[in-house]
């Protein structure tokens, strides 16, 4: 799935054929220089998609932007989240986008420095954001809410999305404790229309209602999943399928006992998967699979401890069947130390997507997270949202072993950047001392940044109290996609003098 909007502008392919024709007799070695120097380049523009966070009156939402510092960028550009509109639970339209006061709910600083913005109650808006220039490597916006009480009480959070035409989500439910909504935000001056399907522990269910669904332009439109069907279903997996133009998509699961949070889209169908950062602390996980395909998979599962990858006692398998989901309730598998799942098959390679539902605490103070399956860091990976008492960074290695650099960005408030290198032994998850900014105040930006070894995977789990009850959310850290390879475009167009 995509992380950025790429632009490139029309103008570089002629000045590319330009210079392939004048580099005809171009000598080898500066011919060699000259494609090192134009192989990355960072992105012109990047696009986000941030659905409206809650309906409740006693909600608390923050909005943070975080652009990280990117070489050969310049001076120039902007970033912009605009509103869109949002339809309401009783389908009234509602203008989002602006406090009660008319004023933007955010407005994005330079590279290096998070912007933070706040909206109470049920105002906080959907948004649709783009930018550009030297705001557009690496751009990440998220989304923080703390809910007091009643259905999904907690701390809910989101990272704003690219628009895309495919979205998988095991880990969804229409259980009678469980209200989801799939929220779609469409960014484009034209409607889209969407199909959602739904899968169950046995297969399709047959659903006319979920078809043809159409987005109007530049609005955001949360469906409920129980109107969807009448079946109650512990575990569904959701696909979200563009049929016209593109959307941004995400879950909002919400528990009447045991919390809630945003659920993200699983990175694409693929026979192996990696789910970082179960909270040391987590007394209840569970794994959600499913095989879109029309073979059946069998994963092997292993958890990713601080001292290597072991068995689960009793849920080392998974059988999933082609076309159902699957759930395997894994208990309190970390036992009190960081981890990360790590899902291989253990024959064939039938391409699956999988999911974690996370509880902590227990009885009354219990609250819900989900991790859903994620692409390696990459070369660099952004978590927006951060403060020094409740937030925790977890890096797995799910192979070979890796070195990475972590950087805390300057706060809201203030303050200058500090980095701290890791290595990351292989087969190891590890929850790192992350470092703070210095003389930093407010909010802060962690990116993560891959310098050597093997592919690395990333999590970060941010925690709050809120009334007595520990609420927390975890987001997965993907590759920002902050830089693009340019081919090299020098042609030999000496034919056409003949």
């Amino acid at each position: 799935m995509n992380r950025s909007t790429l632009s490139l502008l029309a103008g570089t392919a002629a000045l590319a054929a330009v210079a392939g024709f004048a580099s005809v007799s171009e000598p080898a070695a500066a011919a060699k220089e000259s494609e090192q120097a134009a192989a990355v380049l960072p992105v012109e523009r990047s696009s986000l998609l941030c659905p409206a966070p809650s309906t409740s009156d006693i909600a608390d939402t923050s909005f943070t932007s975080f652009t990280p510092v990117t070489k050969g960028t310049g001076n120039e550009g902007r970033a912009v989240l605009a509103s869109a509109t949002a339809e309401s639970a009783d389908g009234k339209g509602a203008k989002g986008g602006k406090t009660k006061a008319g004023k933007p709910v955010l407005t994005p600083k330079d590279p290096g420095t998070p912007a933070t913005g706040d909206v109470s109650g049920s105002d906080a808006p959907a948004l649709i954001g783009t930018a550009e220039g030297k705001f557009a490597p690496g751009w990440t916006v998220q989304s923080t809410t703390e809910v007091a009480a009643g259905t999904g009480r907690g701390l809910l959070g989101v990272n704003c999305t690219p628009s895309d035409t495919s979205f998988w989500f095991p880990g969804a439910s229409t259980d009678a404790d469980r209200t989801d909504y799939v929220h779609l935000t469409n960014p484009d001056d034209s409607a889209a229309v969407v199909d959602i399907e739904l899968f169950g522990k046995d297969g399709a269910i047959d659903s006319t209602v979920g078809e043809n669904l159409t987005v109007p332009p530049h609005s955001s439109e949360p469906i409920l999943l129980s109107t969807l069907t009448d079946e109650k279903q512990t575990n569904l997996t959701v696909h979200v399928n563009v049929r016209s133009g593109r959307v941004g998509a995400a879950v909002q699961a919400l528990d009447a006992k045991i919390g809630g949070d945003w659920l993200a889209a699983a990175t694409d169908p693929a026979p192996g998967l990696v789910l970082p950062g179960i909270p040391k602390d987590a007394t209840a996980v569970r794994l959600i699979a499913f095989a879109p395909g029309d073979a059946d998979a069998d994963l092997t599962v292993k958890l990713a401890s601080p001292t290597g990858l072991i068995t689960p006692a009793g849920n080392g398998e998974l059988h999933v069947k082609a076309g159902m989901t699957a759930a395997a309730d894994l208990g309190d598998i970390t036992r009190g130390e960081a981890g990360s799942l790590v899902l291989t098959q253990t024959g064939g390679s039938v391409p699956v997507v999988a999911a974690l539902r996370v509880v902590r605490g227990k009885g009354a103070s219990q609250e819900t997270a989900f991790i859903p399956a994620v692409g390696p860091v990459g070369t660099r990976a952004t978590s927006a949202d951060n403060n020094a008492k409740g937030s925790t960074l977890s890096i797995t290695a799910p192979r070979a072993g890796a070195q990475v650099k972590v950087t805390a960005s300057a706060g809201s408030g203030g303050g200058s950047a500090v980095s701290k290198t890791f290595t990351i032994k292989g087969g190891t998850t590890q929850d790192v001392a992350a470092p703070t900014p210095s003389g930093g105040k407010g909010s802060y930006a962690l990116t993560v940044e891959t310098l050597s070894g093997g592919p690395v995977h990333a999590a970060r789990t941010l925690a709050a109290t809120e009334d007595g009850v520990p609420g927390f959310t975890i987001q997965t850290l993907p590759d920002d996609r902050g830089t693009v390879s340019v081919p090299n475009a020098r042609q030999d167009l000496s034919v056409l003098q003949k």
